[in-house]
C-alpha cells in the first residue's frame, strides 16, 4: 500500500486537528480608573465590552476586531491613550509593522490626512522595536530559498515569539515552510495517533532546536532531518542567536490529533547553547 506523506503546518495535524479557543480577554481598566466614580460604566467596560463583545472570537477574530476598532477611533479623530492601547493590542493580535503602515495610509484617504498623521505618530512608537527585527528578517530571507510567508497568527497562542508560515506546494504533497524569529519556539506538544502518525522536520536555514521530553535537545541545521514518533512529547524552535526555518512533514495516522501542552519555559530554553 502506497503511503502518502503530507507536509503540513508546523505542529498541526491535518487529520483530526481541533483548533483550540483563543485565550479569554480580561479587562480591569474600567474598575481601576472609574470603579468608585462610575461603577456601572466600569462594569459595562470591563464585563460587557471586553468581557463579552471582544471575546466573541467564534464570530470575529481578535485581529479583525482590532482593525475595526482602530479604524473607528481614527475616523472620529480619537488619537489619545485609548488609540495607543488598541494599537498595542493590534500588534499583539498579529498586525505587523508593514500592515499597520498600509492600514493607516488607507484610512487617511477616507478619514482624513491629519488623522492619519496623528495615528502614525503613535504607531511608530508601538512598532518601534519591529524595525530592527524587520531588517534581520529581510536579511534572513536573502539567505533562504523558500519564502518566509505570513505571520502565524492563528496559532500564536501555542508559540513564544513570532513564527511565519509559507505554502510551498499544494499539488501531489502539501509543503509549508515554517520560520521562527530568534528564541521563538512552540509549546510542548504531542502528535497523537493509534497507529502511524508522527512528524518529520527538515532544517532549511539558520539554527534551531528539537527536544523530546526526558532527552537532550538536538541541534537542527540546514539539511538536518528529525523524525518524531507519534505520542512523544516534544517541542522545536529557533536558537537564541538567529532566525531559523524548517519544513514540517505530518505523517497520516489512525485517529490522529494534536495535543498542545505547556510552554517551554525560559529556564528550560536558556540551558541550550
Amino acid at each position: 500500500m502506497k503511503v502518502k506523506i503530507i507536509i503540513a503546518l508546523v505542529a498541526l495535524a491535518i487529520n483530526g486537528t481541533t483548533i483550540m479557543a483563543q485565550e479569554k480577554i480580561k479587562q480591569t481598566a474600567g474598575r481601576d480608573q472609574l470603579g468608585e466614580f462610575a461603577p456601572k460604566f466600569a462594569e459595562l467596560n470591563d464585563d460587557v465590552l471586553f468581557g463579552e463583545v471582544w471575546n466573541r472570537t467564534d464570530k470575529l477574530g481578535l485581529r479583525d476586531r482590532s482593525l475595526v476598532t482602530i479604524t473607528s477611533l481614527i475616523s472620529q479623530g480619537i488619537t489619545d491613550s485609548s488609540l495607543t492601547y488598541h494599537l498595542q493590542s493590534a500588534k499583539n493580535n498579529g498586525i505587523t509593522r508593514i500592515e499597520i503602515a498600509e492600514i493607516l495610509t488607507h484610512i487617511g484617504f477616507y478619514a482624513g490626512w491629519p488623522k492619519a498623521w496623528a495615528a502614525f505618530r503613535l504607531a511608530k512608537d508601538v512598532w518601534a522595536d519591529d524595525a530592527a527585527a524587520a531588517d534581520a528578517k529581510s536579511a534572513f530571507q536573502r539567505e533562504m530559498i523558500f519564502p518566509i510567508g505570513k505571520p502565524n497568527t492563528a496559532y500564536a497562542q501555542y508559540f513564544i515569539g513570532n513564527s511565519y508560515l509559507a505554502s510551498i506546494s499544494r499539488e501531489q504533497v502539501n509543503i509549508s515552510n515554517v520560520t521562527f524569529e530568534p528564541r521563538c519556539r512552540n509549546n510542548w506538544h504531542i502528535h497523537r495517533a493509534k497507529s502511524g502518525g508522527g512528524q518529520m522536520l527538515i532544517g532549511v536555514a539558520g539554527r534551531g532546536w528539537y527536544q523530546e521530553e526526558g532527552k537532550p535537545a538536538v541541534e537542527i541545521l540546514p539539511g538536518t532531518v528529525i523524525h518524531i514518533p507519534a505520542n512523544v512529547k516534544h517541542w522545536h524552535g529557533a536558537a537564541a542567536d538567529g532566525w531559523f526555518a524548517h519544513l514540517a512533514f505530518e505523517v497520516p495516522g489512525n485517529e490522529a490529533s494534536n495535543e498542545w501542552l505547556e510552554p517551554v519555559t525560559d529556564e528550560e530554553y536558556n540551558k541550550l547553547k
